[in-house]
């Protein structure tokens, strides 16, 4: 139930521009998922969401700077990158590639169409070669730190 609640909340975080607590808890009402306040608090501490200010200038509530966060993540997880036309491979550590790849959605790259993961290999459908070039020099970037 935790984890649902969880995958909602975010869920509701990236598709509406969530500014209060009591904003959120009733889009979770809406969709049948009723919280406590307290409960609520918890889970935005324990998902680490902040509040930023968008491209219209409200404060909204969203995940940290993903870009820190995948980041770290890369360091741990990725242990090669490559690419073909405008298809990015990442190579992961066994277990690790769905996480990964979460975070690489949360920090919308320019250009990135789509992702999937499996068990441990993320495949990130570019617009462009040069998009594919750019991004896999990035990630290659994050790995060697």
């Amino acid at each position: 139930m935790k984890n649902n609640r969880r995958d909602v909340i975010l869920e509701i975080i990236n598709d509406t521009a969530v500014s209060t607590q009591e904003q959120l808890i009733g889009l979770l009402s809406e969709r049948g998922i009723i919280v406590t306040q307290a409960t609520l608090s918890r889970d935005i501490q324990q998902l680490s969401l902040v509040k930023l200010r968008d491209e219209n200038g409200v404060y909204r509530y969203t995940l940290p700077p993903a870009a820190a966060v995948e980041k770290g993540l890369f360091s741990e997880a990725v242990v090669d990158v490559d690419y073909a036309l405008n298809t990015i491979v990442l190579k992961c550590r066994a277990g690790m590639a769905q996480g990964t790849c979460a975070a690489i959605d949360s920090v919308r790259h320019e250009g990135v169409v789509g992702t999937i993961a499996g068990d441990d290999t993320i495949f990130i459908l570019v617009r462009s070669e040069a998009d594919a070039k750019k991004l896999a020099k990035k990630f290659r970037n994050d790995i060697l730190g």
